[in-house]
């Protein structure tokens, strides 16, 4: 079982979420559209992500309708309204 402190390389990241390393430093400074940055350890030029965080940061950045945002539970209606 991984561990919630475990920390990940650049790659491991761009490896997990399916894209470049430079689209995940991208992330990391907040230039990505519709996505808040991921957090990150910097190092100096080297950067590091907890799982925690990453975690974290795919779970608020969801879409849902696209605008980035997960409906309220007040905001939602029953299936059979």
């Amino acid at each position: 079982m991984v561990g919630h402190d475990e920390i990940l390389t650049v790659a491991e990241v761009a490896a997990e979420l399916r894209c470049s390393k430079a689209h995940v430093y991208t992330a990391i400074v907040g230039e990505v559209e519709g996505v808040s940055p991921l957090p990150a350890i910097l190092m100096g030029r080297r950067k590091l992500v907890r799982r925690a965080a990453l975690e974290h940061w795919k779970t608020s950045n969801e879409s849902n309708g696209g605008n980035g945002k997960m409906p309220s539970s007040s905001a939602s209606t029953p299936l059979d309204a």
